[in-house]
């Protein structure tokens, strides 16, 4: 039986994937960046810098720095979703029912701190999590396992003890190399067809809603 719970954060506690890719929009509209949005696919799961390495031109890197320009877009993220944001569909409830099962959960996000808390405090869920890792608490983002690793040792247990939340192929990854015991995908960023193609999880899920069994999904 699997004894705790690890949850990406974007596009797995929250389905803001399109808030991304419009807050890029605008922050690249700043630089006069256009090529950005194919760049941007290869980026989902990842962390700050490397998307920033990713997206924008070595000249404006070197000259804003990549703390800067993520601060700069974080902000950006903030504000335009702080008016909408709400956590995946049935995220509440499973995480009542995995409390009342005895199974700790954590965050594993490659997302900066100020979003993990801005996730966390806005869709009121932070007091369901005992741990919350984020891009700037570890060396290596995601795809490196380095953020679920970190994760299972916050909650006292091995990866292969714990199922894994995730929806972006770099997360995937992470989760398969840290030795996930199960890694559960949902369709918020990847369609359904190329989950299946991969097989890149265990398990694929449109929502949290769609989990009726707690047993079979710890077992």
């Amino acid at each position: 039986m699997k004894k705790a719970a690890i949850f990406d954060m974007d596009g797995t506690l929250v389905a803001n994937s399109p808030i991304h890719i419009r807050a890029f929009e605008i922050f690249c509209a700043r630089y006069g960046v256009t090529d950005w949005r194919e760049k941007l696919a290869n980026g989902f799961g990842m962390g700050n810098d490397d998307i920033m390495r990713l997206v924008m031109p070595e000249e404006v890197i070197r000259e804003k720095g990549l703390a800067a320009l993520a601060d700069e877009k974080g902000a950006i993220y903030r504000e335009i979703y702080a008016p909408d944001i709400r956590p995946v569909e049935g995220l509440k409830e499973l995480l009542e029912r995995l409390r009342a099962a005895g199974i700790p959960c954590a965050v594993g996000s490659s997302g900066c701190k100020a979003n993990v808390d801005f996730v966390l405090d806005s869709c009121a869920i932070r007091p369901y999590f005992d741990a919350a890792i984020s891009g700037d608490m570890v060396s290596r983002c995601k795809p490196d396992p380095e953020i679920y690793l970190t994760a299972a040792a916050a909650l006292g247990v091995s990866p292969a003890d714990c199922v894994i939340f995730e929806d972006a192929r770099a997360g995937f990854e992470a989760a398969r190399r840290a030795g996930a015991g199960r890694i559960v995908a949902l369709t918020t960023t990847l369609p359904r067809e190329e989950l299946e193609r991969g097989p890149l999880a265990d398990r694929i899920i449109d929502s949290f809603a769609d989990i009726d069994d707690i047993g079979a999904l710890l077992a």
